[in-house]
């Protein structure tokens, strides 16, 4: 029973603070490869890695670069591994749920990323609608929009996309949270 309670209080607060996952890409297309991800977990701890092109990861789009501002010669100088960025998210996500606000995309870049490295990935990646009520939709891009002025940091890098993620979540689950309370 005691066990039972501790659970349901674990998942109680991974919906009120849950884990953020975003990545940034080569590119647009099926060609383009995940270059870095970053992690944002329940107490706001960041997870951050540059992921080192494969080989044959050869497309580039110069309109990525423009976006996130990582220049490939970046990657290839301070980039990690593959594996190497596999192995920690596996020890980091653990048998986890992670959320994307752009799961479309960051699953299939994830997936390049596990399937290279040659590793089945240990945790899940699900999209952020998933935990959203219809009421924080309706308000998410003008509080995006107030976090992102008050946090001033670098957009389209991935930690740093995470952590505005998930403090949007957070606050407009606040928002919706305190409204249905006045109305009762």
């Amino acid at each position: 029973m005691i066990l039972k309670k501790k659970l349901e209080i674990r998942l109680i607060a991974r919906v009120i603070h849950p884990y953020i996952i975003d990545l940034e890409a080569s590119g647009f297309g099926p060609d383009s490869y995940p270059i870095e991800v970053g992690v944002v977990m329940e107490e706001g701890q960041r997870f951050c890695r540059l992921i080192k092109p494969k080989g044959d990861w050869t497309h580039w789009s110069q309109e990525a670069e423009a976006y996130h501002k990582i220049p490939r010669e970046n990657l290839l100088a301070y980039g990690h591994e593959a594996e190497t960025v596999a192995e920690e998210l596996n020890r980091l996500l653990y048998n986890q749920t992670v959320y994307s606000d752009g799961w479309v995309v960051d699953q299939s870049w994830i997936i390049k990323l596990f399937y290279r490295a040659g590793l089945p990935m240990q945790f899940r990646i699900s999209p952020l609608e998933m935990i959203l009520q219809e009421s924080q939709m309706a308000i998410w891009h003008d509080v995006k929009d107030q976090i992102q002025a008050e946090l001033d940091v670098e957009r389209h890098r991935a930690s740093n996309d995470a952590m505005i993620i998930q403090q949007t979540y957070k606050r407009t689950l606040a928002i919706v949270s305190s409204d249905s309370a006045l109305a009762l």
